[in-house]
């Protein structure tokens, strides 16, 4: 038993941040952040929530799918970024849906849709699960350290999600892997003010090892690409779409070029919304497909990648959508409320 999706759905913030705009307060340029990262903006949160953009992606996708809140057996949440330590973010979308099922976070940074992903696959394979909501959701803008233009133009806000349905055969192939380093990209957690604790307390705000995390980007998504085609009993040219996580134009770029694919068949948003971590790769599918782009048969290879180091892949093979697309081409925004 596994599963095949159903719905997709996706969210940005209202607020569109150029590289024109952040070299107003930094030693930057469009150029220079065109040139290293592809990046010609990003969505940020001014008065929505994180919450605001799970629930309205989470939203969009069961209208598609055709499926109530109420019909979900799972609501499985990847976030490094909620809005709560607790309770879950899934906890606090399944209450605004009014979806009464088990709903937990996943913590696996850029990799953690397919995390994500991999749970859900499991309570399908169990028969515990007719429909589940996964959804990938991230508000990095309230984590960055905005003087640092190293790691400030990366990244933005945003969020995708996916409601699966119960079906006879899974994934071709889905793999989850963890070369534990902390301090190649990092965030310390929050600090507190016990009176007791005698140890450093610095910002919770993201550091990383730009060249490392670069380096790790391109080797995982060359590697995981013919690993998934390998075990599929394809080829990589087989494959129809690349959905890959969105860190950095030039990694795309390499990882196409080291695998001979044509670049056409890679999907790209990060120069309109920069690095949303681990809605990249939901976000993008629904763009995929409210622009008609996907179709059944279409073999889809996904490969997030990030802190941890954490890799996670997945190969589908689309089948088609129970419900008719009739959503502008134009990603939603949060409401303002």
């Amino acid at each position: 038993m596994g599963f095949r999706v159903l719905g997709t759905g996706g969210c940005l913030p209202r607020r569109r941040v150029t590289n024109d705009e952040l070299s107003q307060f930094l030693d930057t340029s469009d150029e220079w952040i065109r040139q290293r990262t592809g990046i010609a903006a990003r969505h940020v949160c001014t008065t929505e929530t994180l919450d605001d953009l799970a629930t309205k992606a989470a939203s969009e996708a069961l209208r598609m799918a055709g499926v109530s809140p109420e019909d979900l057996d799972l609501v499985v949440c990847s976030t490094t970024s909620s809005d709560h330590l607790m309770p879950a973010e899934a906890s606090a979308v399944s209450e605004r849906l009014g979806a009464r099922c088990p709903s937990f976070d996943v913590s696996a940074a850029c990799a953690g849709f397919i995390f994500a992903l991999d749970a859900a696959d499991g309570w399908f394979a169990r028969g515990r699960a007719r429909y589940a909501l996964v959804i990938g959701a991230e508000r990095y803008s309230r984590i960055l350290d905005w003087n640092d233009r190293a790691t400030c133009v990366l990244f933005g806000d945003g969020a995708g999600a996916v409601v699966l349905g119960q079906a006879d055969e899974g994934p071709l192939s889905l793999r989850l892997s963890t070369r534990p380093e902390v301090a190649a990209l990092d965030v310390p957690g929050v600090t507190g003010n016990s009176p007791f604790y005698e140890g450093p307390q610095g910002p919770s705000v993201l550091s990383m090892k730009g060249r490392e995390v670069f380096k790790f980007g391109v080797t995982s998504v060359v590697r995981e690409i013919r690993a998934l085609a390998k075990e599929a009993g394809m080829q990589p040219t087989d494959i129809t779409h690349l959905v890959l996580h969105q860190a950095n134009g030039r990694i795309l770029d390499s990882a196409t070029n080291a695998l001979g694919l044509d670049p056409a068949r890679v999907e790209r948003t990060i120069q309109e919304t920069g690095n949303i971590s681990s809605a990249c790769i939901p976000f993008a599918l629904d763009r995929m497909v409210r622009q008609g782009r996907v179709h059944p048969g279409d073999t889809l290879a996904m490969v997030g990648f990030g802190a941890g180091l954490s890799v996670g892949s997945c190969l589908l093979r689309w089948d088609q959508l129970s419900a008719h697309v009739d959503d502008p081409q134009k990603p939603a925004a949060a409401p303002a409320d």
